[in-house]
């Protein structure tokens, strides 16, 4: 397999946490396809790296996917940033996605990373979440 499906994949769990209404909620269209540029007030949701393995198989071509969806916030506290957090995983884990291209496998949680960041003023919680794809 090859990185054929990566823009298919982004696509889909962009449009899936855009759409969900429990996230919209807390943080209404922040939701980004890329940090935006600049220091940006509030809270946001911003779709990061992703590190791309073959697994294709003898039933087919396929993919491993392990990206990272951040929330960033300027609240005081943890609070608003781990609800936000636990939004995006909610929307997230075990969905059904459908892509432009290819199909979804699987779609998990596997961990995340919650810190300070700009000497405490802000609050950075990475998730990373693993997608199977196949052509």
């Amino acid at each position: 397999m090859s990185y054929a499906l990566a823009a298919a994949l982004q696509a889909a769990v962009y449009a899936r946490l855009a759409a969900d209404a429990p996230l919209a909620a807390l943080v209404g269209t922040a939701i980004y396809d890329a940090a935006p540029p600049g220091t940006t007030e509030g809270t946001y949701v911003s779709l990061g790296p992703e590190d791309v393995s073959d697994a294709s198989d003898r039933s087919g071509d396929g993919a491993t996917h392990d990206f990272i969806v951040s929330v960033v916030s300027d609240e005081a506290g943890f609070a608003l940033a781990k609800e936000v957090a636990a939004a995006v995983s909610d929307a997230l884990s075990g969905a059904g996605l459908t892509l432009s291209r290819g199909y979804l496998v699987g779609l998990w949680f596997l961990r995340a990373q919650a810190r300070r960041v700009d000497k405490a003023n802000r609050r950075r919680i990475d998730l990373t979440f693993r997608a199977r794809v196949g052509a």
